[in-house]
């Protein structure tokens, strides 16, 4: 197999020897340009595996030799040599396209990582495009784009932010991004940042000491710590507290880790991505959300579409979730008769992909027959809201009407009803002595709907 090959562009002789010799410990092939042009010829001559450039050359700047790979061989992953703390020029070439950035002086270590890591991405491109249809269900124009987009960026380094409603599917983006990278192989660490108390942050993110607080019994790694390698999601990160994205901003920029109660700070290796359904710029603007952690989290962004906006995406997506239901329950494969299609058509799907989810594995629990139809669907009894879309999980999932105590509206309302669920079915099972046919006719659903619901809630023998 042929040794893989790097072009390293810098008008620095001592740099260039310095990448030299450590690339060939490698095993690597090495070509050198100190200038821009001469880096264009090189190229098109040897067609490289990486490109490692710097960003002041002679003739122009490492900007306008990543954008011409891109144009021309969009294949070699090109990383850029930037200036201690030049944090504008890395995101500048990070924009442009640049696979990373490496910070003069050069720690050998780091770029080591940085090469191997670009070089995993050659050969993989047919099986990620596998995973992208697997991932992301449609041919939309909106879908088809995000795929491409979700391909480039999977290439990257760059922290990304997915913008999109709740329900679209950030956190499949996310993973794809994440699964068609060279850090696939490390972990993918997905994190809710609403759903973590505030003052139990930083031992979240940063992880602790043994003994720093009462009640920590043994050390604990932290968030920033387990992505190590891998990849960090931060979802709904316009919920951080300020106090908290300035501890956020540090760990970025440094790419270091502070565990509450150390005195040291522990070098972590991450990507960053993340994601809301509000407006990251609007927060930013009414002082919700820092400025400087926007520009670091917000290098580049995407946008996930509503299901309303693809709605030519409908029959083949419903089709997916329902043998994926199917699959998941051990049940017989079901199907959408067209009046069904036409009535999930005009649903306007304030809950998005998950929404549709939802009801049709409700429909199929309910439903007696091998075809759901409209009837299964029961859409009338969905409120549809005449405003804008809901803004968090919990409008999504809030009942019409109907009252509980106190405390079970501020708790997991879907828990407290699959509580009771539970309770009559297990009474009636006990009445019918766990004959399901009799209990069915007890409960007056479909034997199938009752095997449903017994290993959806735990009650199988």
């Amino acid at each position: 197999m042929p040794s893989q090959s790097v072009l390293i562009v810098d008008d620095e002789p001592d740099i260039r020897e310095l990448l030299d010799i450590t690339l060939s410990r490698m095993g690597l092939v090495t070509h050198s340009a100190a200038t821009l042009q001469e880096a264009r010829t090189i190229v098109g001559q040897v067609n490289p595996d990486l490109c490692l450039t710097d960003m002041q050359l002679p003739d122009g700047n490492g900007i306008d030799l990543i954008e011409y790979i891109q144009q021309e061989f969009p294949h070699i992953p090109v990383a850029m040599i930037t200036a201690h703390g030049s944090v504008e020029a890395a995101i500048s070439a990070l924009k442009a396209g640049a696979f990373d950035f490496v910070s003069k002086p050069i720690e050998l270590d780091n770029l080591r990582k940085l090469v191997s890591s670009a070089l995993q991405m050659q050969g993989d491109a047919s099986l990620a495009e596998s995973a992208m249809h697997e991932g992301l269900i449609g041919s939309s124009p909106s879908i088809t784009t995000l795929r491409q987009k979700i391909s480039k960026l999977a290439r990257s380094q760059a922290p990304v932010h997915i913008e999109g409603e709740s329900g679209s599917g950030k956190e499949v983006v996310a993973r794809l991004i994440h699964n068609n990278g060279p850090r696939s192989h490390g972990p993918f660490i997905a994190v809710n940042c609403g759903a973590i108390p505030p003052e139990l942050m930083e031992s979240e993110f940063f992880g602790y000491l043994k003994g720093s607080f009462t009640g920590a019994n043994q050390d604990k790694q932290g968030l920033f710590q387990a992505a190590a390698g891998g990849t960090l999601f931060l979802d709904e990160v316009a919920d951080l507290p300020l106090a908290m994205q300035v501890k956020l901003l540090r760990a970025i920029q440094e790419k270091t880790a502070r565990p509450v109660g150390s005195s040291e700070e522990q070098p972590t290796d991450f990507r960053l991505l993340s994601a809301t359904h509000k407006n990251l710029a609007r927060e930013v603007e009414e002082n919700r959300f820092r400025q400087d952690l926007y520009y670091r989290i917000n290098v580049i962004d995407v946008r996930v579409p509503s299901l309303r906006e693809r709605l030519e995406d409908l029959p083949v997506l419903a089709a997916n979730l329902l043998e994926r239901i199917c699959e998941r329950h051990g049940g017989p494969s079901i199907e959408l008769d067209r009046a069904a299609l036409d009535a999930l058509g005009k649903h306007s799907f304030p809950g998005n992909v998950r929404e549709l989810e939802n009801i049709l594995e409700r429909s199929l629990a309910l439903s007696e027959s091998d075809t759901l139809s409209a009837r299964d669907l029961q859409l009338s009894s969905i409120p549809t809201p005449a405003g804008p879309p809901p803004t968090s999980e919990s409008e999504v999932a809030r009942p019409a009407s109907g009252e509980l105590r106190h405390h079970d509206v501020h708790g997991d309302l879907e828990g407290y009803l699959e509580n009771i669920e539970r309770e009559v079915i297990s009474q009636a099972l006990e009445i019918c002595r766990w004959n399901k046919t009799a209990t069915a006719k007890l409960l007056g659903i479909s034997f199938r709907s009752l095997r449903y619901r017994q290993k959806k809630l735990g009650l199988e023998e």
